[in-house]
């Protein structure tokens, strides 16, 4: 164990099981396995785990803060580990688009023109292309990020006139719910959105649907997920603080 966190054996029987979870899902409703992937949500977890899911075959990684992703990016650089794609999952602020480009592969949670106009901007410095999703709101969670059905149909032409950025389809962080059967509406307003999304802004295939964490990925699957952002299931609980714990 690492600092408490979950074994090496312990690491392979839960990427396993969630890759079986996967399969079914997907082959529930007619689609094939490989057309989800699967992203490890890393946040808060030390890169010596990371380097162990990476060794059980995980290659995509999600992060939320940029200044706690950057160093594990770059270790997994020093070591020679490749491919892995690093997602930015979190809400990313304009003033540190910069600090992206180049690091992350991709960024699921543009929402704002400012923010994609600074990263095509950072992008075009670097020579660079970026992917990236458009977070919806689609449930209108008032503490949730992300655009609403709305703006995100006004929002499309001009996400896609932006050169350096590569517009690969909307991202949504549903309800925390106890019944995931509770949220398959709010999955399946996220794939219709995505269809509208095609019909504005043509010039972009719209192909992912990333959706899906923990407690509800199998029924995004089933709604049309073609990402899923997993965590808890993969690595286990959070660890508690020093203040949680003595509570």
């Amino acid at each position: 164990m690492i600092n408490n966190l979950p074994s090496y054996a312990t690491l392979a029987a839960n990427i396993a099981h969630v890759r079986a979870n996967i399969a079914q899902a997907a082959e529930r409703v007619g689609r094939r396995p490989d057309t989800v992937t699967l992203v490890a949500v890393s946040k808060t977890k030390p890169v010596e785990l990371i380097k162990l899911a990476y060794e059980l075959g995980l290659r995509d990684f999600g992060e939320n803060r940029v200044q706690d992703a950057l160093p594990k990016i770059a270790e997994f650089r020093h070591a020679g580990l490749h491919p892995v794609a690093w997602h930015m999952i979190g809400h990313l602020q304009r003033n540190k688009a910069n600090k992206v480009i180049g690091s992350f592969d991709s960024i699921q949670s543009v929402d704002t023109l400012q923010l994609a106009q600074a990263l095509n901007h950072h992008a075009a410095e670097l020579e660079q292309r970026i992917a990236i999703l458009l977070q919806v709101n689609i449930a209108g969670e008032a503490s949730k990020e992300g655009v609403t059905p709305e703006e995100a149909l006004a929002l499309a032409p001009q996400l896609v006139a932006l050169p350096q950025l590569d517009v690969q389809g909307v991202m949504t962080v549903a309800p925390q719910v106890q019944d995931p059967e509770t949220v398959r509406p709010v999955f399946r307003r996220l794939h219709e959105l995505r269809e509208r999304l095609r019909e504005a802004a043509p010039q972009s295939a719209w192909q992912h649907l990333s959706m899906g964490m923990t407690d509800d990925y199998c029924v995004a699957i089933e709604e049309g997920a073609t990402i899923v952002r997993v965590g808890r299931a993969i690595f286990g609980e959070r660890e508690r603080t020093q203040n949680a714990a003595s509570l």
